[in-house]
């Protein structure tokens, strides 16, 4: 029997017996990530909208920011996770993994919008005011179309960085790619071959959001270009 025989086999074999553990852990993965994502973006574009609305909610919102761009994600679900029972938060590590990155991917987001609308000529909405258009009709007609175009890419490469931060709930315990890979190692001895299985697993996640993006981004190009 040749190497590249035996080395096949050892794979079969491998993925013969943990591969459903690693089907699962991926359906972990990709549920906690989608939802940080949805609701980053929520939260990070009514913070950044509440902030140019509201003059009193920009040192808050400020705050906000910079605590969470400042300090690790680590840090931040250990507070959370371990740290909120001393005050009565209370949560499972899956919940308390996804409020984290949502909270955390927040921040990042607001800066994205906040660049975005930074973009927008200043004199686009003297026009529009002097034309009468509501702020949110100016909003939804004429502002977005133009940022969509422009924090698409870095938005992109900020869902891939969540994706891969995502490993770091393998410290509160959820049950997610790196936990999984790691407690598959530790039974079974074997280093390479979980750790090659999780990064191919991390690759192709982050291939097909750049896929997907990539398409949304030509599609609003065109839209934008009639």
């Amino acid at each position: 029997m040749d190497a590249l025989t035996t080395f096949l086999l050892r794979w079969q074999s491998f993925l013969a017996e943990n591969g459903p553990d690693f089907a699962a852990a991926l359906w972990v993965t990709i549920r906690i990530s989608m939802v940080a994502i949805v609701c980053g973006l929520i939260l990070g574009f009514a913070a950044e909208l509440g902030r140019r609305i509201c003059p009193w909610l920009r040192r808050p919102v400020a705050c906000y920011v910079e605590f969470f761009r400042g300090t690790p994600l680590l840090i931040q679900l250990y507070l959370l996770y371990y740290g909120g029972p001393r005050v009565g938060i209370v949560l499972d590590a899956e919940p308390a993994g996804m409020l984290g990155m949502s909270l955390y991917a927040a921040a990042y987001f607001c800066e994205i919008f906040r660049a975005g609308f930074e973009s927008i000529p200043e004199g686009q909405r003297e026009a529009a005011h002097c034309l009468g258009i509501r702020p949110w009709r100016r909003l939804w007609r004429i502002e977005l179309p133009q940022m969509a175009q422009i924090v698409l890419p870095p938005a992109v490469n900020q869902i891939i960085t969540l994706i891969k931060d995502s490993a770091v709930l393998s410290i509160i315990t959820v049950a997610e790619l790196t936990k999984t890979a790691t407690r598959i190692m530790n039974i079974s001895f074997e280093i390479v071959m979980p750790l090659c299985l999780l990064a191919l697993l991390y690759w192709i996640i982050s291939e097909a959001v750049a896929v997907v993006s990539g398409k949304a981004e030509a599609r609003l190009t065109r839209h934008l270009t009639r």
